[in-house]
């Protein structure tokens, strides 16, 4: 066989390079080639559930393949949170990550994950208040009243939440710290369990999203008494802050977001990103969401990164100061 000259061997590798890179190219521009799992760590009915479902729906259509919603309830989140930690960092499992997620670690020094290091920050989704509802029997028509009637009944009142360690538990230990009272905690299963409990006068108080209160309260069974957010609630306009009340430095809120496997390619968080901002510009979903007592608040990944960093110390020094334990 004759020799082949350099210059004809220095043509080949040129040409297998630039092949090698174009077929890298389209890979990364081929994503997503199969499903995509998006892992939430509650029950269906769930207010994540059906922020998961909402944003899932329209990300299928933006992103040309399915995006499937994974129920994987357990110990707080844990367990979703866990399974994607240890998924392949290709993209194609994700996690709905609430603001429960950045309490666990101030709690549970056992967790196998940690949420730092372990994951990527694609975006945040959408932020949403909570509201102080008491059971419409309760004789306190304000935050005053019931702060009065908490000091008369030391340990008799009691507040409901959706579990050790949710934001609706910390925002009933951040409210007796704040207000100095004794009031027993009640965790309950979810946020529908914790105001019908509240509704039916099994406990005199609670911590709910606006979705979960709103039929209570137009049916009389549950009276509004602040709101959580930085800033009243269009559609509820009396209801005021608890900023406004003096309670400075209560704006406690649900959100939810999505992460990744650390390791995930950049590119492909960036088209997942985009994707999300996509999606959250639609108005169906705007008002889906509205729906759910959020609002959309799309965001970069480093912005994302540095959320999820503020809220980490903000959550360990509210359980510091409160000595909230997961009971």
């Amino acid at each position: 066989m004759p020799r082949m000259s350099w210059k004809i061997l220095i043509f080949i590798a040129s040409g297998s390079a630039a092949v090698l890179m174009n077929a890298s190219t389209v890979c990364s521009q081929a994503y997503p080639v199969r499903p995509i799992r998006l892992v939430v760590g509650v029950s269906t009915g769930s207010a994540a559930d059906a922020t998961a479902r909402t944003i899932s729906q329209k990300l299928t259509d933006v992103l040309g393949r399915a995006m499937v919603v994974e129920n994987r309830a357990g110990a707080a989140g844990a367990i979703a949170a866990d399974l994607v930690a240890k998924s392949p960092a290709d993209g194609y499992v994700l996690l709905l990550v609430t603001a429960a997620d950045t309490v666990q670690p101030a709690l549970r020094s056992n967790l196998p994950y940690d949420l730092v290091r372990d994951f990527a920050p694609v975006s945040l989704v959408s932020i949403g208040p909570l509201l102080l509802v008491v059971n419409a029997a309760v004789p306190a028509q304000s935050v005053k009243e019931l702060i009065a009637l908490a000091q008369a009944r030391p340990g008799k009142l009691s507040y409901g939440s959706t579990g050790v360690g949710t934001m609706t538990h910390l925002a009933g230990e951040l409210f007796k710290f704040k207000a100095k009272v004794d009031i027993t905690h009640v965790p309950y299963k979810g946020g529908a369990e914790s105001a019908m409990a509240t509704a039916s006068g099994q406990i005199e108080m609670t911590f709910p999203s606006i979705p979960a209160a709103i039929p209570l309260i137009d049916a009389g069974k549950l009276r509004a008494l602040a709101i959580s957010g930085a800033k009243r609630v269009p559609f509820m306009p009396a209801v005021p802050t608890f900023d406004e009340l003096g309670f400075s430095g209560y704006d406690r809120s649900s959100w939810y977001g999505v992460l990744a496997p650390a390791g995930v390619p950049r590119e492909t968080i960036a088209r997942l990103n985009g994707a999300i901002a996509k999606v959250l510009g639609m108005p169906e979903v705007r008002e889906a969401l509205s729906r759910d007592g959020t609002e959309p608040q799309p965001n970069t990944p480093e912005q994302f990164a540095a959320f999820i960093n503020r809220e980490l110390a903000q959550n360990a020094e509210l359980i510091r100061l409160t000595g909230a334990k997961a009971e």
